[in-house]
């Protein structure tokens, strides 16, 4: 059973940053499907950020020249850096990766961030 373990959510003022870390349990070389989403309360869970299979890069226009997802394949690590935080941001940030011979992806347990005005 693969393994996402996410580290870096907390409290931070407007304006601030934060950066997230997604640890993977198998190796990330493999992967074809890496992302961030995130879910607010009351709302549906979206995507913030993903790396495709062809090493595109897309953002939700909403953390568009604020966010930046990379990844690090020698230490299975996957990275949100979060800066110009709003109030906006504030909620629970999951790391989804999928690998090519998976039906289905898989999810870590979330963290809470949380931007304060």
């Amino acid at each position: 059973q693969v393994q996402l373990v996410e580290s870096g959510g907390g409290l931070v003022q407007a304006g601030g940053s934060l950066r997230l870390s997604c640890a993977a349990s198998r190796s990330t070389i493999t992967a074809n499907a890496i992302g961030w989403h995130r879910q607010a309360p009351g709302k549906h869970r979206e995507l913030v950020a993903a790396i495709s299979s062809g090493g595109s890069i897309n953002y939700n226009d909403s953390v568009k020249g604020r966010f930046t997802i990379s990844r690090d394949n020698a230490k299975n690590m996957v990275y949100l850096q979060m800066n110009s935080l709003k109030p906006e941001d504030t909620a629970v940030y999951y790391c989804y990766i999928r690998w090519s011979w998976d039906r289905d992806g898989y999810w870590g347990q979330g963290t809470q961030v949380t931007v304060s005005s």
